[in-house]
């Protein structure tokens, strides 16, 4: 038996119907739904649940173990002066325009997207162009805000200035928005009212810790600051060498204007973010060799900025050593981010890495890279992959006075000459009194140059300086000498940079499941998630054909066995058809089936199914156990399964 792929492209995406599958089999639903809900808040059901903790577990192993990261776990609620000192209660923020009659709040930049998107599709549709059929999800979406996409044409050059403007659109600052809501006559689509000026609109929750409320906090945006606050703590665990990363999985907070696109964009959500520490001289990374040949779709800041969004093929290695990419360490963890969604399931012609643009840059970072993953609401930031400099430690250090520093013993001690002021302490002290510090300021903030021209002057008898209010006050070589020293420098310190992936893991398990949703030609009514068997909820389904009492203890075995290898799994011994109980578990994505039917209990036979090509093989238990061991494990593929099985020609064996 080949190892036949299943063409999902011969099975059009529909949204509705994914939808309705993920509500029905409880994957997510709406927080306190039964209160009426609160927008952007989600439950995740038991099929949820358990993708999620998969894509962390091999998150953990795919960076954390193989990576050698220490992991922590810092708290959520975070004191205020925390956020101030990183810039978050400044700068944190989106922005945003209200409808002038309603008082409805929309977000800038997802209005303008709207809005000139509906307007091209009305163009292409006017023009008679081929454009992809409206996707379900768009068709509810546009009932409700009427942004639809009315058959207008457009004019050439109106085209191309809508085109650039979306492809540029993450650059533009809050008041450029408004320009274009005026020139473009960008109103609500809900009511076709005009909005105000943009905003700018914190997403930080506010709170406040202590019983009378004497101490404001918020609860923390990101995991970010735990590391930086936690760094010396870091560095000595790891006996005081750099470069080394910390890695943390936990809850953010983020108060979105308007959620509306499912777990895309969300209040509070998961996140998985590492912050790797490095040399800010010596930015390579020892395994960079093992990537370098990665191949990715890279969009870069300066096609943006000329208003294209066309990718370009090549390898991480080339990126890095072109300076598209900062440097090696930001390059090995952007092909790191890449071989991970790849090996979750992520389609590959529907991910890319986004650079971003100047003025959205994060106010901390000097380069950064967003792995982009294609879903029906268009391209999702889901990874984003920054050199954050030395900007968090640097200011902490600055506001508490901790120093956030490395301190490393050179290999070789720095030997080097300079002039230095020597001062007569007791001379200079009686001659100027009160002025004294202020003069050896002065002196002490001169450099080379200065110093030596100081030395002249005091060589020939006398000199002067003057201070900040013009005073001048006279020196002789009896008042002070300057004179060549050798110093002798055993200990290099320096802050040092970091380089920050973070994980969005709502936005991924979304994306993750609409790339693997599809439904079969006959069967359009229920969906197939081609979830791989890595990250699947559950992996391996139990089949008993009948439920007579000699039927348990073989279910007993299988099950036990499978447990015993670490392998989940879920006996289904309801009454309906082997077909639709199949059916029903291919929804929630379980990629293998062992079937027990009257030849298992007289021959100790058993059939193995796999979900998307429905393809059965048999043999006996223990061998047909053996292999589905090794198939979720990943140690061979279905390929290989059916050259050490034969096919199954359906006979089954009668009570």
């Amino acid at each position: 038996m080949a190892n036949i792929q299943v063409n999902k492209e011969a099975h059009p995406f529909d949204k509705t119907r994914l939808e309705a599958l993920l509500n029905r089999r409880f994957f997510y639903a709406p927080a306190f739904e039964i209160y009426g809900g609160v927008a952007g808040l989600y439950d995740y059901g038991p099929p949820g649940s358990s993708l999620q903790s998969n894509i962390i577990a091999e998150w953990r192993k795919h960076f954390i173990v193989e990576e050698h990261m220490l992991e922590v776990d810092t708290t959520v609620m975070t004191p205020a002066p925390v956020f101030e000192t990183s810039g978050h209660v400044a700068r944190f923020a989106d922005w945003m325009v209200k409808d002038l009659k309603t008082g409805e709040v929309l977000r800038a930049d997802h209005l303008v997207k709207n809005v000139l998107e509906a307007r091209l599709a009305g163009d292409k549709e006017a023009r008679g162009q081929a454009a992809a059929p409206p996707k379900e999800d768009d068709k509810k979406k546009k009932k409700k805000d009427k942004a639809k996409a009315i058959a207008v044409k457009l004019a050439d050059e109106v085209v191309t200035e809508y085109e650039t403007i979306l492809a540029q659109l993450d650059n533009y600052s809050g008041p450029e928005l408004g320009e274009l809501c005026k020139k473009y006559a960008i109103r609500n689509p809900d009511s076709d009212n005009e909005v105000s000026e943009p905003q700018q609109f914190n997403l930080m929750f506010a709170s406040s810790i202590g019983p009378t409320g004497q101490h404001p906090g918020f609860l923390r945006p990101e995991t970010a600051q735990g590391h930086f606050l936690n760094f010396s703590r870091l560095l000595e665990f790891n006996n005081g060498r750099i470069p080394f990363a910390s890695a943390q999985i936990g809850r953010s907070f983020r108060n979105e204007i308007s959620p509306r696109a499912g777990l895309l964009r969300v209040r509070e959500f998961t996140m998985a973010e590492i912050e790797h520490f490095v040399d800010p001289e010596d930015k390579r990374h020892d395994r960079f060799s093992e990537v370098r040949d990665v191949e990715l779709d890279l969009l870069d800041r300066h096609t943006q900025v000329a208003g294209s969004a066309k990718v370009t093929r090549m390898t991480i290695g080339e990126a890095v050593d072109k300076g598209i990419v900062a440097n090696e360490t930001l390059g090995y963890f952007v092909a790191r981010i890449h071989q991970f969604l790849l090996k979750i399931g992520i389609n590959p012609t529907r991910l890319r890495f986004r650079q971003h643009m100047a003025n959205e840059m994060a106010h901390y970072a000097t380069d950064c890279w967003d792995a982009e993953i294609q879903n029906s609401y268009g391209w999702t930031e889901c990874v984003g992959c920054a050199d954050r400099a030395a900007y968090d430690l640097t200011v902490h250090s600055a506001k508490t006075g901790h120093p956030l520093i490395v301190r490393q013993a050179l290999k070789e001690p720095i030997v080097t000459e300079k002039l230095t002021a020597e001062f007569n302490k007791k001379t200079f002290g009686k001659t100027f009194g009160k002025d004294s510090a202020a003069i050896q300021t002065i002196i002490g903030g001169m450099d080379e140059a200065l110093l030596a021209k100081l030395q002249g002057e005091l060589a020939q008898g006398a000199t002067t300086v003057t201070s900040s209010d013009g005073r001048e006050f006279k020196l002789t070589p009896d008042l002070l000498t300057i004179e060549k020293k050798t110093f002798k420098q055993s200990i290099r310190e320096f802050t040092p940079n970091v380089i920050e992936p973070s994980f969005g893991l709502g936005r991924i398990l979304y994306a993750l499941l609409e790339h693997s949703f599809y439904c079969r030609e006959q069967d359009v009514e229920r969906g197939v998630l081609s979830l791989p068997a890595l990250v699947a909820p559950t992996k391996v389904l139990i089949v008993p054909l009948s439920a007579k009492p000699e039927f348990e203890p073989l279910v007993k075995d299988v099950s036990a066995k499978l447990r015993k290898a670490g392998i989940f799994s879920r006996v289904d011994d309801s009454n309906t058809s082997i077909g639709k109980r199949y059916a029903r578990n291919d929804e929630l994505g379980t990629p293998y089936g062992l079937t027990l039917d009257f030849a298992s209990v007289q021959k100790g036979t058993m059939t193995l199914r796999e979900r998307d090509t429905t393809g059965q093989l048999i043999g006996q238990v223990e061998e047909v156990i053996a292999t589905v061991i090794e198939l979720v494990n990943g140690t061979i593929d279905w390929a290989e399964a059916c050259n050490r099985l034969p096919a199954y020609d359906g006979v089954q064996a009668v009570e």
